[in-house]
């Protein structure tokens, strides 16, 4: 592992001309953030709608759709950005007056991921005229094939990267197709389709559509808070474009104007809606919605964020902290599991890490060998795969990857090599997920981990941590944690400020037996301690590598505010023991 300072150059620093205190200017600086402007998040600083492709033709099917009162049919996804791009979806046609509106997530365990010919079975129960993708379909070339012959309009919305071949629909919007000029790739799908809904608002405008039904221009802006969690759920990266889809959504739900469910995701995970931040979004409000897909059906989650009653939004907020807590379960089983067989003689304990860690066992659920993935991947820093058995002998994969690795392109690149391999997949650089034979899982685990050989460089599997530099200890206050909270939405791709630092262990005490609470002394650069202590905290520490009480320790932390019982107080959040 390298520690490395964010490099910082003075003449963006300089040009920066804003009313904060240094360190903020300074970590604001080190984000390439170079005027006043790249701070104010208005609405009207998006990419114009128009920017993207085929938006308008996408507008122009829904308006036929609303005007003639035609069945409207969404084709969701299981996870966090899919649940709110549905929610988005419905609540932006139902505010527009359209009622013939429905929805259908696939059973992830019966199914698999996105359009398929038998999700276009199912959808024959609802008769649709449009059947619309959200968060998926660039991949759904049998799926649309079927849809068409029963005589369906088919509207794909998605942000995954397309294949070689392309779904023959009506329409197709997707920031990420090779011809499309949109200034940004980094949308979520549930930013997608807030682009497709604000195109379908301005075409139902010029039409006389409103003024006709007697309805009043639909806010749009009602739904930034749906689209900031799903866009901050998927960890895409918070471009300029993002971060004000974001910025927007905290801003409505600190002011009260929160979606229900939202607000009662946020209540049961212990936060206060009205002060609430982007990382939120990320480790209260996601894990949840995604504990539905994850381990029975995303519908739950989708009826949470479109009611607009809060007492059936706390049932329901309820029932996903119930199923979050299971996973939670599942997770550290499967963990410890997972802990066993790379200790084990599959990976030799004196031996160097392979290239690439595919693991799988039998008995693992489908829905959790995500994250399970995620969770190897930080501790080794090697790209991983866990496999979970499906049916017909088939094996499903959920990957993971590391800076300089791009995974959907090193499953594509097997693909070529070996036709047939693997049937269906898709993803992005750092997440992918695949289908293939279990028989020929040996097999695909040679060609990846050669795939991968093929790209490595010295440097690959040398983890780099940036950080914004040490703090002096004036910096140590409420004040500066403050404003750092509250300067930009962080998140992918504009990271949360943390620093690096050296401090006295004053007290220590273990919580909960997985978590460190904390006194601590910054010492100077010359060794000699701050007269100030600082609380600190450690989540889901290794606690047999920390030292006692009265050691030195060097760190990475970051600066937060506590928010305990309504009253705020500095608190550091270690990231890290170094040493």
């Amino acid at each position: 592992m390298k520690i490395q300072t964010r490099p910082c150059t003075r003449n963006i620093l300089d040009a920066l001309d804003v009313p904060y205190l240094p360190l903020t200017r300074r970590v604001l600086a080190a984000r390439g953030i170079d005027s006043p402007e790249a701070l104010q998040y208005q609405l009207k600083q998006l990419h114009p709608v128009n920017q993207l492709g085929s938006v308008q033709a996408a507008a122009d099917l829904l308006a036929t759709a609303v005007t003639g009162q035609k069945p409207v049919l969404i084709v969701g996804d299981y996870d966090a950005d899919g649940a709110t791009a549905t929610a988005v979806t419905i609540r932006a046609l139902q505010m527009m007056g359209h009622q013939q509106v429905s929805y259908l997530v696939p059973d992830r365990f019966k199914y698999g991921y996105g359009l398929t010919p038998e999700i276009v079975e199912l959808a024959h129960a609802c008769q649709p005229w449009l059947l619309m993708t959200v968060d998926n379909g660039v991949s759904s070339i049998e799926g649309v094939a079927a849809a068409k012959q029963a005589g369906y309009k088919t509207l794909i919305t998605d942000h995954h990267l397309p294949g070689e071949v392309l779904p023959d629909c009506d329409v197709m919007v997707n920031p990420n197709l090779h011809d499309d000029t949109f200034p940004s790739g980094a949308l979520a799908g549930v930013g997608v389709v807030f682009y497709v809904m604000l195109a379908l608002k301005k075409t139902l405008a010029e039409q006389g559509y409103f003024r006709a039904a007697g309805l009043a221009e639909p806010k749009l802006s009602r739904l930034l808070d749906l689209v900031a969690l799903g866009t901050v759920a998927d960890m895409v990266p918070l471009d300029a474009n993002n971060r004000i889809l974001v910025e927007q959504g905290l801003r409505r739900l600190r002011a009260g104007y929160g979606q229900p469910g939202i607000v009662a995701l946020l209540e049961q995970g212990g936060q206060n809606p009205l002060r609430v931040v982007s990382s939120d979004f990320g480790f209260v409000c996601g894990p949840r919605l995604n504990a539905a897909g994850r381990l029975s059906d995303m519908s739950l989650g989708i009826r949470c964020l479109v009611t607009d009653d809060p007492l059936e939004a706390r049932r329901l907020a309820f029932e996903l902290n119930q199923l979050n807590l299971q996973r939670r379960q599942i997770e550290a089983g499967m963990k410890e599991e997972a802990e066993a067989i790379i200790q084990s003689a599959v990976f030799e304990p004196q031996a160097e890490l392979p290239p690439i860690m595919c693991l799988h066992q039998d008995d693992w659920h489908e829905g959790v060998i995500g994250i399970l993935a995620s969770r190897i991947k930080d501790r080794y820093y090697r790209p991983v795969i866990v496999f979970a058995s499906g049916d017909q002998g088939l094996v499903k994969g959920s990957a993971r990857s590391i800076a300089g690795l791009h995974m959907r392109d090193l499953i594509d690149e097997v693909a070529a090599r070996n036709p047939g391999l693997i049937p269906r997949f898709g993803g992005h650089a750092m997440a992918a997920g695949l289908t293939l034979p279990a028989a020929r899982l040996d097999h695909f685990v040679a060609e990846i981990t050669d795939a991968v050989l093929r790209r490595v460089t010295e440097d690959t599997f040398r983890e780099v941590v940036l950080t914004d530099g040490e703090l002096q200890p004036e910096d140590f206050t409420l004040p500066c944690a403050t404003e750092l909270r509250d300067i930009a939405p962080w998140g992918q791709h504009f990271p949360e400020p943390q620093f690096e630092g050296r401090f006295e262990i004053v007290q220590l005490r273990v919580l909960k037996d997985a978590h460190l609470k904390l006194e601590l002394r910054p010492l100077r650069d010359d060794g000699s301690p701050a007269s100030i202590i600082v609380p600190a905290i450690h989540f889901y520490a290794d606690l047999e590598r920390w030292p006692e009480a009265g050691s030195q320790v060097y760190l990475i932390y970051k600066l937060t505010v506590n928010d305990f019982r309504g009253e705020q107080t500095l608190q550091l959040q270690v990231e890290l023991l170094v040493s």
